[in-house]
C-alpha cells in the first residue's frame, strides 16, 4: 500500500463551536511519529498558537504518545504502519486566518486544523468533510472527488485551501475560459450582477499586467459580517470577510473592490512571486524577511490602481484614495522612528500586536511600502516619459522569480527595479527604504501637475485621541503637547480647563483655547486623580488632497495625462 494521509472533520454539535478531528496514517515504516501544527498561516505575519485550540488528543490501539513542545506531539509506533489520531478544535473566531463553527456555519483554516508529518509534507492527502447537516454544501478550492471528500496534492496545498460549509450562495462565471467561483456567506446587500462584472474587471485588468491567469480555477470566499475588514490570500483562492452593510453604498463598495483587487493581486505577487526567505515555509516560527514593504506595500499601492485601471472609478477617484494614504502616512509618527525594512522585519512583534504606543514606534509596511512603490512609479515614468513604469518591475520580477517559484532576494529585488530604471538607486534605497528620510511626495507629485495641498485645521493640537465612545486615551501622538507632559493610553479625561469632559463634545471644547493657552488637564489613573498643566500647540493639518495645478508646464501636464489621462485634469466644477 503506498503512503497515505487522510483527514476526517465533522462538527455534529456545531452551536458548541467544536471541530472532530480524524487523522489516518496508512504505510508508516518509523519507530516514532513526530506530528505538529503551524504556529502561525502563510500571508499572516503574527505567531498564533494554534494548538492552544487543540484538546482532547488520541491515538488509537493503546500506543504511547508524548507532548514535547506547544504544537509538537510524538507517538511510538515500532512496528504499526496504521495509526488513527483523533483530536477536536475550539473554533469561535470569526476571521480569515481562523477557524469558525456555530449553527450558521463552519469555516476552516488549513494552518489552524490539520496535523502534519514533516517529513511527509510533500505528500499528497485526503480530506473528508461530514456536514451537520444534510443540506449543508462543502465549497473549497482543493480538487474535488466525490460525496465531500478533497484531495490535496501536499501539506501546503492543504494550509493554502479554506473550506466553507453550510448554506451559503455559490455565483459561477468564467473569465478567459477559466472558471470561478464567489461563495457568500451572509446577506449580499448589492447588485450581484454588477459585483461579479466588477470582479471580472478586475481579473482581466491584473491579468493583462502579468500576462494571463496562472491557475485552471479560481474561488473567492466572502463572509459578510455586521463589521469587519480584512482578506487573506491562497494560491487559488482568497478569503474576504467585509461588513454587510457597506456592500449597498458605493464609496464603502469600492472599497471592497480594493479588498478583491489586493487579494487577487496576491495570487502573483507573495503566492508565487515570493521572498526566498519562504522557500519553503517554516510552520514551527517566524519567517523573517525584509521584503513584506514589496510584497504587501507595493499590492496595496496597485490595489487602488488596478480599480481606475479597470474602469470601476475614475482617476480623480485614484487620486482622492491616494490623498487619503498620504494622509495616514503624515498622520503617523513613527514614520520617523521605525525604517521601511525594520517595519517589515519586525511584523512578527509589532503589526500584529498594536498598543497606544504603535502609532509613536512604527510605520505600516502596507502604508510606507505603497508611497514608496509610488515614488519608484513616477520616478520610472518620468525618465521614460510613461513608456516605462513599475509594471516593467513586476513583470521583470513575474518572469524571473515567480513564474517558476524560485524566490527572489532583497538584493535580486533591488536589482530588478535598478535595471528596469537604469540609473543607481543606492541612495534612494538609504534613504528611503532602509533609511527615516521623509518621503519627497509633494516634489515628486508636483512633477506630474499634481500639487499635494494639506487641509488646514481648526483645533488646537492636544496629541490626545480618545477611544470611539469613552472618555479613555486611545493613543498620544509623539511630540505632542500632550505627550510631553506625561499623558498615557488609559487615563480617563476628567476636565480641560475646568470643565468636564464630554466625549460627544471633545473637538469643540478644545476649540474654546487659543494655540499657545496653558490649560490644566485632569485625569484619573489607577483611580487617583491628577492633574497636568498642558500648552496647546498649533492646529495640525486635518488631512492632504491632490489636485491639478492651475497653470501647469507643458512637461507636468504631458506627464501628468500621460499618467491619469485627462480627466484628472480637467477643470473643477
Amino acid at each position: 500500500m503506498s503512503q497515505h494521509i487522510y483527514y476526517q472533520i465533522s462538527a455534529p454539535h456545531p452551536a458548541t463551536h467544536y471541530l472532530q478531528i480524524t487523522m489516518r496514517i496508512n504505510s508508516w515504516d518509523q519507530d516514532v511519529l513526530n506530528l505538529k501544527l503551524p504556529v502561525w498561516t502563510p500571508g499572516s505575519y503574527l505567531v498564533r498558537e494554534y494548538a492552544r485550540h487543540l484538546e482532547q488528543f488520541q491515538v488509537s490501539g493503546g500506543l504511547t504518545w508524548q507532548k514535547l513542545s506547544k504544537n509538537h506531539w510524538q507517538i511510538q509506533t515500532p512496528g504499526v504502519d496504521k495509526i488513527t489520531v483523533q483530536y477536536q478544535l475550539y473554533a469561535n473566531e470569526l476571521s480569515v486566518r481562523t477557524n469558525h463553527v456555530d449553527a450558521e456555519h463552519i469555516y476552516i483554516n488549513g494552518a489552524a486544523t490539520f496535523l502534519y508529518i514533516p517529513r511527509w509534507r510533500h505528500l499528497p492527502s485526503e480530506v473528508v468533510i461530514i456536514p451537520p447537516h444534510p443540506h449543508w454544501q462543502v465549497t473549497t478550492a482543493l480538487k474535488p472527488c466525490e460525496n465531500n471528500r478533497f484531495l490535496a496534492l501536499d501539506y501546503d496545498t492543504l494550509v493554502d485551501s479554506p473550506i466553507e460549509v453550510g448554506c451559503h450562495q455559490v455565483y459561477e462565471f468564467t473569465v478567459q475560459d477559466i472558471p470561478h467561483r464567489l461563495a457568500v456567506w451572509g446577506k449580499l446587500n448589492c447588485d450581484v450582477e454588477q459585483l461579479q462584472n466588477d470582479i471580472i474587471k478586475i481579473i482581466e485588468t491584473e491579468a493583462q499586467l502579468f500576462g494571463g491567469l496562472p491557475y485552471d480555477n479560481y474561488l473567492f470566499l466572502l463572509h459578510l459580517t455586521t463589521q469587519g475588514y480584512g482578506g487573506l490570500e491562497h494560491k487559488n483562492c482568497c478569503s474576504l470577510i467585509y461588513s454587510k452593510s457597506g456592500m449597498g453604498l458605493l464609496p464603502k463598495y469600492q472599497r471592497f473592490l480594493n479588498l478583491v483587487a489586493h487579494e487577487f493581486f496576491h495570487l502573483w505577487n507573495v503566492k508565487r512571486l515570493k521572498p526566498a526567505e519562504f522557500i519553503p515555509f517554516d510552520y514551527d516560527q517566524e519567517n523573517y524577511t525584509s521584503s513584506l514593504w514589496f510584497c504587501e506595500g507595493t499590492t496595496s499601492y496597485y490595489d487602488l490602481v488596478i480599480p481606475w485601471r479597470a474602469g470601476i472609478y475614475d482617476a480623480k477617484q485614484f487620486l482622492k484614495l491616494l490623498a487619503e494614504e498620504i494622509t495616514r502616512y503624515y498622520q503617523t509618527p513613527g514614520r520617523e522612528v521605525q525604517t521601511l525594512t525594520e517595519a517589515s522585519f519586525d511584523a512578527w512583534i509589532k503589526y500584529y500586536r498594536r498598543d497606544g504606543n504603535s502609532p509613536n514606534s512604527q510605520i505600516s509596511y502596507y502604508l510606507k511600502g505603497a508611497l514608496v512603490t509610488l515614488l519608484l512609479d513616477l520616478r520610472i515614468r518620468k525618465k521614460y516619459q510613461n513608456q516605462r513604469s513599475f509594471d516593467d518591475v513586476l513583470q521583470k520580477m513575474w518572469q524571473n522569480f515567480g513564474q517558476e517559484e524560485i524566490g527572489f532576494t532583497p538584493a535580486q529585488l533591488y536589482e530588478t527595479i535598478e535595471t528596469v530604471l537604469d540609473e543607481d538607486l543606492t541612495l534612494f534605497w538609504h534613504n528611503y527604504i532602509t533609511g527615516l528620510t521623509p518621503l519627497p511626495l509633494a516634489e515628486t507629485l508636483l512633477d506630474f501637475g499634481l500639487e499635494l495641498r494639506p487641509i488646514p485645521g481648526k483645533i488646537p493640537f492636544l496629541g490626545i485621541i480618545l477611544e470611539a465612545n469613552r472618555n479613555v486615551v486611545k493613543q498620544v501622538l509623539r511630540h505632542s503637547p500632550a505627550w510631553w507632559v506625561g499623558i498615557d493610553p488609559g487615563d480617563e479625561m476628567v476636565a480641560l480647563g475646568g470643565r468636564r469632559v464630554k466625549r460627544e463634545q471633545w473637538s469643540e471644547q478644545l476649540q474654546e483655547f487659543a494655540v499657545g493657552e496653558t490649560v490644566e488637564l485632569a485625569i484619573f489613573r489607577q483611580d487617583q486623580l491628577r492633574s497636568y498643566p498642558v500648552t496647546l500647540g498649533a492646529p495640525q493639518p486635518e488631512g492632504y488632497q491632490l489636485e491639478p495645478m492651475t497653470q501647469p508646464s507643458p512637461t507636468q501636464q504631458a506627464l501628468g495625462t500621460g499618467w491619469l489621462g485627462n480627466l484628472a485634469f480637467c477643470p473643477q466644477t
